[in-house]
């Protein structure tokens, strides 16, 4: 697949969709094609049945394929569902020789590190995100590469999930004919595609509502703190309304998407939907009143176990302080008066986010809809990939040119970094001089 090209594939509970992005000269990502089927074999973001869950994404990807007019080869995967948790770590590497800077390499041994911590039966480490570096002591320190130093710690985020899972989702790609190229954790995927980067500096929370898990994703000065998932989406409202109601499932999601509001005092007492009867019995009659209390109750219970989590995080101290607060997408997000009601309960300033932060200008508004917020992450996400590889492709190539070079001046460098380091010392005090 050309380089420029990134196929994003969401395996979500209510629906998987395919689609296939490609960076313009702008740097924006154009949207080329897109598909999507109904997910049958995925329980609260894990799957359940292979067979089924491999159906379904031959349908989305066949039909991604048929948008685009081109063959899907590698796909960027996101994983989500009930089993990931996350641990703050911190851990150091001495470094053999504090004469030389600090490069990636060390770092890299750092991450490898703490991917050897030992996890539960059957957990296995999915990211490893550095929050702060410290070197030799002094703490707080974002970009350690180029330093001087003897020990370099720093405190990591550990993203954590089940194996069997995590391969179930492997296999599932496999067998529907494609390469896994990448995963990424769902949540991560969504943030980047709807916050921009002022938010996740000034510290915000991103709640992605799904079809059978709520996400949940933290930043701060730029940093990603806290990721959750939380057992519960969209289809437990539906699940409350058809018990409530006593209707079958495909009326309660109508009814929820046409008629549903999180906010009861919305509704005026006289507001009625007439449901048709199962072949030929009586018409249902439901008070809307009633739909939306229903919903109301369980939304409540979402955003409050969210809640529990941004508090633990360490929302409420001074200096965690999210002030850009938070942002909901995801296709639960689009129910009527959810702003409201996450702000009554929070607190916090909250706005509904589009993937239209590094969308081209004229993509479809079926595609920046919030229900699409992780496929569009996915997308970015592969694009980004392969930035990386084209940059390492050059960087060993230029690496094998330079050793050569090298060799021939290792004799002459001593004397000569003398020199260019007086020379570098006069040309700042020019400038400073000149500069008063």
């Amino acid at each position: 697949m050309e380089h420029n090209l990134a196929v994003g594939l969401d395996i979500g509970t209510t629906k998987i969709v395919a689609m296939i992005g490609r960076k313009n000269e702008y740097g924006k990502v154009e949207i080329l094609g897109i598909g999507k089927s109904k997910s049958l074999g995925v329980h609260r973001g894990v799957v359940n049945n292979i067979t089924q869950t491999i159906q379904s994404i031959q349908q989305a990807v066949q039909e991604a394929e048929v948008a685009a007019d081109m063959k899907i080869q590698d796909v960027t995967v996101g994983i989500a569902g009930q089993h990931i948790r996350s641990l703050q770590h911190s851990d150091y590497i001495t470094r053999a020789n504090s004469e030389t800077v600090i490069d990636e390499e060390d770092i890299d041994r750092l991450i490898n590190q703490v991917h050897k911590l030992v996890m539960l039966p059957g957990e296995e480490i999915i990211h490893v995100l550095p929050q702060e570096f410290k070197v030799d002591g002094q703490a707080e320190i974002k970009e350690p590469i180029g330093m001087y130093g003897g020990r370099l710690e720093a405190n990591f985020h550990v993203v954590v999930g089940q194996v069997s899972s995590i391969r179930n989702i492997g296999r599932c790609v496999q067998s529907a004919g494609l390469e896994l190229e990448g995963i990424t954790l769902e949540p991560l995927a969504s943030a980047n595609a709807v916050l921009s980067q002022e938010e996740k500096e000034a510290g915000v929370a991103l709640i992605d509502i799904g079809g059978g898990t709520t996400d949940l994703a933290i930043f701060r000065d730029g940093i990603i703190r806290h990721t959750a998932v939380i057992p519960f989406g969209g289809n437990v409202i539906t699940e409350d309304i058809k018990e409530g109601c006593s209707i079958i499932e495909k009326q309660a999601e109508l009814l929820k998407i046409k008629f549903g509001s999180a906010w009861p005092g919305e509704n005026k007492d006289n507001e009625i939907v007439s449901i048709p009867g199962l072949r030929g019995r009586e018409p249902k009659e439901i008070t809307l009143k009633n739909l939306s209390k229903i919903i109301h109750a369980r939304v409540v219970e979402i955003v409050e176990q969210v809640y529990v989590e941004i508090k633990n995080y360490g929302h409420e101290e001074q200096k965690k302080k999210l002030i850009a607060g938070i942002v909901l997408t995801g296709g639960g997000s689009q129910l009527k008066h959810l702003k409201q009601l996450v702000e009554y309960i929070t607190g916090m300033d909250t706005r509904i986010g589009y993937p239209n932060e590094h969308l081209a200008g004229d993509s479809d508004d079926d595609i920046t809809s919030p229900l699409y917020a992780t496929a569009v992450g996915l997308v970015l996400d592969g694009l980004k990939r392969h930035d990386r590889k084209k940059q390492e492709q050059q960087e060993e190539i230029i690496h094998e040119e330079n050793q050569q070079i090298i060799e021939e001046v290792k004799e002459k460098s001593i004397k000569e970094r003398r020199s260019f380091l007086d020379k570098l010392t006069e040309r700042v005090k020019d400038f400073l001089d000149n500069a008063e």
